[in-house]
């Protein structure tokens, strides 16, 4: 685990009028010692077993970790022998990925970069989107943007997987706030429902002394059904959704939503029900 994104001194810039929450890059610094704590470390690497047995690749296959963050799912392919590479767009959480990687003499690409702009067509046998990162975006189209371009950076027969919180799943859980305390900082987070399950709002703050961080936004949501149609629209051939990595169903148990779908030069055309192709 790399703990330099934890231990250096945070810093805080004001949000700058016209950019979207997630391009403000003081927000993931300051919080990040709450979202990537030693236990979240530990879950990366049998997240990545089970997206291997689900998505059916192996090792050096190419690997897109598309928002990878820190880099713990990065790491955790590279491990097991395949060629990664990360694009994420906060710099400093692409240096602390990148520390990690040579402590392990890991050899990794990590870009600083859009999903929304980058483009390898036909490079990758597997691309994740993973960890709640999609639904950002103020505009519906740029969600459908990126998963254009994730199956435009596969190549044939290639694998997308994406984690993310279903509409089901937050109406099932949700809690209006929680709050959890680590290291001397207090964290706290209220929840709203904006629209008509439209999005999931967040209010997060942090205080330690008389330091105090706080940031609001709102994550899209979307229902199971929806999220397939969405892939489909984006010119997967077949699309299969589960409650998580680990392939159980997509039900009233469901703890995450997730979508298998699979480049196939059918296009929509192609289209068969759900279940796993391999």
């Amino acid at each position: 685990m790399n703990k330099s994104i934890h231990n250096r001194k945070l810093k805080h810039t004001p949000f700058r009028t016209g950019r979207e929450w997630f391009q403000d890059e003081s927000f993931w610094d300051e919080f990040a010692p709450f979202m990537f704590d030693e236990t979240r470390w530990t879950m990366a690497d049998t997240e990545v077993e089970r997206i291997i047995a689900l998505s059916g690749i192996a090792p050096p296959a190419k690997v897109l970790d598309l928002c990878c963050g820190v880099g713990r799912h990065s790491l955790a392919f590279a491990r097991r022998g395949f060629t990664v590479t990360g694009v994420d767009i906060t710099k400093s959480y692409l240096e602390a990925a990148r520390e990690s990687a040579a402590a392990e003499n890991l050899e990794i690409e990590f870009i600083h970069e859009d999903g929304r702009s980058f483009r390898r067509p036909g490079e990758f046998a597997l691309c994740v989107n993973l960890g709640a990162s999609f639904g950002y975006f103020a505009d519906t189209d740029d969600d459908a943007l990126i998963l254009r371009r994730c199956r435009e950076n596969l190549a044939a027969g290639g694998v997308f997987v994406l984690e993310t919180i279903g509409k089901e799943t937050a109406a099932r859980a949700f809690v209006e706030s929680e709050t959890v305390e680590r290291d001397g900082w207090m964290a706290s987070a209220r929840y709203s429902v904006v629209g008509d399950w439209e999005k999931l709002g967040n209010a997060w703050r942090a205080q330690k002394d008389n330091t105090v961080y706080e940031q609001s936004f709102a994550i899209r949501l979307y229902a199971g059904t929806e999220l397939r149609e969405l892939l489909l629209c984006a010119g997967f051939g077949n699309a299969a959704l589960y409650g998580d990595l680990d392939g159980r169903a997509y039900d009233q148990r469901a703890e995450m939503l997730v979508a298998e779908a699979r480049k196939t030069e059918l296009g929509r055309s192609g289209l068969h029900a759900g279940g796993r192709h391999r």
